[in-house]
């Protein structure tokens, strides 16, 4: 009897008018900072909690600028699906109003209103993909792939290490957010390169005696028959009595690509040099190949002086051969830079890159920002719409090249949070707001992984685990050919 009238007084506490709220000049405070922040209609019910201390009561009222309205109340801000759905696509180009009342001491508070914007486009894409992992810094503590459905909370697992025990996996890579033309590895003993077209598996072993190491940090050509991998040996270094945790770094790097058809590698002495070469991504017309270039050093002894370059190289998919020059479109050392993780848009007009101090793992890097280039006229800017005092790292497109996804430490330093956010035709972008969560700040501040490599698909990727681990412990591999 207690219980039930413990919970019956706790639902009467947030079932209540909001009568003569005491007025508050100032904007709510509220996790996420979602305020002026620009969503695409149909995206997960922004959701948020109120961070300016205890409260009793959060009253929330929506009203749409071209109609519509909808109201929750609790102990935060948790928005019915199909009303928020409803509101969203009925605002199309324009605007919510967000109008917030506290019960704190037992006194209402009304806060400022603050606006949401609704893009006039759309964000059709089924949801993003991405790697869970714990900073932990070793393998364990359940590394996985997910999938997490963008137009409600629903997160499902693609791979994790409770079915493949033991292995570290990373760069799940679909082709332009098509998730039918899909590739992951298997790091380590029993490791491989899978790559499924159309749902089936073929598990790869991408390294020959012309290849230094099997093949990582993967990027599809947009006709889906060639895929370009990174061939490289990962590093971990280890500060102590600074800022700075870690830093990681290869050893070597060489680029290689997998024509999926033949099981053949594709080749070039311009991309296995002493050099460490990375970072591969294919431009929208699928002529040119981006990657970044860094001049060995001793590492770690000279971790400070890895200054990555961005460079392109063609490529011919009618006879799969490489182009014979090298340009370098930004000059890493001439600049005392890192540039890495280039991303052309899909559509051809942008190349959005990492620019840091120094390294090429920019995402240990806290001076990692975002920076864009004009494919039409060659200019270049760091975009501070976006970019924060902490990492800005692993960034990838919509499938139609209006939104994009990256990861961010702005939080709190040590993991890395999916920020989305639109780009305008003048190559602005929207102010980023953090995936949203049915309770964000329980979500956030109680999961303890980072976010890596997220990367958007059109639709859910079909994926067989069992089929997986029985490939992975199996051990049975495609050999790959030299072309």
């Amino acid at each position: 009897m207690a219980v039930a009238l413990l919970l019956a007084a706790c639902l009467g506490a947030c079932s209540m008018q909001v009568e003569n709220p005491m007025q508050v000049d100032e904007l709510p405070r509220i996790y996420p900072d979602y305020v002026e922040v620009t969503i695409p209609a149909d995206i997960a019910p922004m959701n948020f909690n109120f961070d300016g201390g205890d409260i009793d009561c959060m009253d929330v009222v929506v009203k749409g600028s071209k109609g519509g309205e909808m109201h929750t109340q609790g102990d935060y801000a948790d928005f019915d699906a199909e009303e928020w759905r409803e509101l969203t696509e009925q605002n199309i180009s324009g605007a919510l109003t967000f109008t917030v009342c506290v019960l704190q001491d037992g006194t209402w508070r009304q806060y400022r209103d603050f606006k949401m914007q609704v893009s006039s486009y759309r964000l059709d894409d089924y949801g993003l993909t991405y790697r869970r992992i714990p900073p932990g810094y070793e393998v364990g503590g359940n590394i996985g792939i997910y999938q997490r459905d963008l137009h409600s909370f629903r997160e499902d697992p693609i791979l994790t290490e409770t079915a493949v025990p033991g292995r570290c996996m990373n760069c799940h890579t679909p082709n332009r957010a098509n998730p039918q033309q899909f590739t992951l590895q298997i790091r380590g003993e029993g490791g491989g390169t899978m790559v499924q077209k159309e749902g089936v598996q073929r598990w790869y072993d991408t390294k020959t005696d012309s290849t230094k190491a099997a093949g990582s940090y993967a990027y599809w050509h947009p006709q889906g028959d060639y895929c370009a991998y990174a061939t490289n040996s990962v590093h971990q270094s280890f500060f102590t009595g600074t800022g700075q945790r870690i830093e990681v770094y290869h050893k070597f790097s060489d680029i290689i690509i997998l024509d999926t058809r033949t099981n053949e590698l594709v080749l070039s002495p311009l991309l296995q040099t002493p050099d460490l070469e990375i970072f591969p991504a294919f431009s929208a017309d699928g002529k040119t190949l981006y990657y970044s270039t860094s001049k060995p050093c001793d590492v770690p002894a000279e971790y400070e002086k890895v200054k990555c370059s961005l460079c392109a190289i063609p490529f011919d998919a009618q006879t799969g051969s490489y182009g014979s020059q090298v340009d370098t479109l930004l000059n890493g050392p001439k600049d005392s830079c890192s540039y890495v993780l280039a991303r052309p848009s899909y559509e051809g007009r942008w190349l959005m890159y990492t620019r840091a101090s120094r390294s090429n793992f920019p995402v240990c890097q806290p001076d990692a920002d975002l920076w864009l280039m004009d494919l039409k006229t060659g200019e270049v800017r760091r975009m501070d719409e976006v970019n924060s005092p902490d990492v800005e790292s692993y960034h990838n497109w919509s499938s139609d090249s209006r939104w994009f996804v990256f990861t961010s430490k702005r939080e709190n330093g040590m993991y890395a949070q999916l920020f989305l956010a639109c780009m305008g035709d003048d190559g602005k972008a929207t102010k980023p707001f953090l995936l949203p969560q049915r309770n964000p700040k329980k979500f956030y501040f109680e999961m303890m992984d980072s976010y890596n490599v997220p990367d958007f698909t059109k639709t859910k990727v079909d994926f067989d685990m069992k089929e997986a681990y029985r490939q992975v412990f199996g051990e049975e591999r495609v050999h790959v050919q030299i072309k």
